[in-house]
């Protein structure tokens, strides 16, 4: 079974993964800090990783920076409202061999599942 986590600090958005995902058959996990979600990354593998850009304490960039330490292949997705704040700091980690890509809010249930099955299954699966 595929596993995705979701790391945000808005319980509204993790909920909205969780019942979006649900019946795709894929296992959840979600973390409401980039810390928790680096622990969590720590001790589970994971196929696909959903990442925040805009949290309290360490922001979605310094957590991106810390996952690629553990592991630079999984699939990581940030999703954010605030692309354009953001956009020096992801520039210059995708300049450090950083690899990510960028979901912006707001998406729908559609969009969210078309995106998981194109990562976890390739683009012809859905």
């Amino acid at each position: 079974m595929k596993r995705i986590l979701v790391i945000d600090d808005d319980e509204a958005v993790r909920k909205l993964f969780l019942l979006s995902l649900e019946e795709t058959g894929y296992s959840l996990y979600t973390a409401n800090s980039g810390m928790e979600g680096i622990e969590a990354f720590k001790e589970d593998q994971y196929d696909l990783i959903f990442l925040d850009l805009k949290m309290p304490g360490m922001n979605g960039v310094e957590t991106l920076r810390e996952l690629r330490k553990i592991d630079r292949d999984v699939p990581i997705y940030i999703i954010t409202a605030f692309h354009d704040e953001f956009f020096a700091q992801l520039k210059e980690a995708e300049a450090d061999g950083m690899d990510f890509d960028v979901l912006r809010k707001p998406f729908d249930r559609n969009q969210l599942i078309a995106a998981t099955k194109g990562i976890l299954e390739g683009p012809t699966s859905y």
